[in-house]
């Protein structure tokens, strides 16, 4: 199911704005909850940079399964804070997310690697050389 954001004047949805959204977007995410991410192509090469600032490299996890790229990260954490009395405050923070990616058939899936600095991952997909094409040749005709 989508999200469908409607004209506070109104109320009626903007149809149009949500149909390009669809097409063009893909699914809406929560920006707050799931990482946002750019991948860029080379000739030799996809490199995908998700922004996930405040995390270790030990939180992710990232998986290949068939042609399935999965990162995902689940963080918890909890503070305790003694007071005057016998209060004890907790306070627990959680956060997860998974993001799937469907790799082309082109990728050496064994060379795959990553790096976590400065609050991006930075997965680097090798591509595949492309079988030689032969040259281009004339046939004289007898």
């Amino acid at each position: 199911m989508n999200v469908i954001k409607r004209n506070a004047a109104n109320g009626f949805p903007i149809v149009m704005d949500q149909f390009f959204k669809d097409i063009l977007g893909g699914t809406q995410y929560n920006h707050a909850a799931v990482p946002l991410v750019n991948i860029k192509e080379t000739e030799t090469s996809f490199s995908l940079e998700l922004i996930a600032p405040g995390l270790k490299k030990e939180s992710f996890n990232i998986e290949i399964e068939k042609d399935l790229l999965t990162i995902s990260s689940e963080t918890k954490a909890e503070k305790n804070e003694e007071q005057e009395g016998k209060f004890t405050r907790r306070e627990f923070r959680t956060a997860s997310f998974k993001r799937s990616f469907k790799l082309p058939e082109n990728i050496k899936a064994e060379e795959i690697n990553a790096a976590y600095q400065d609050g991006i991952l930075n997965i680097t997909l090798p591509k595949k050389e492309a079988a030689a094409q032969p040259a281009k040749r004339l046939i004289d005709i007898s």
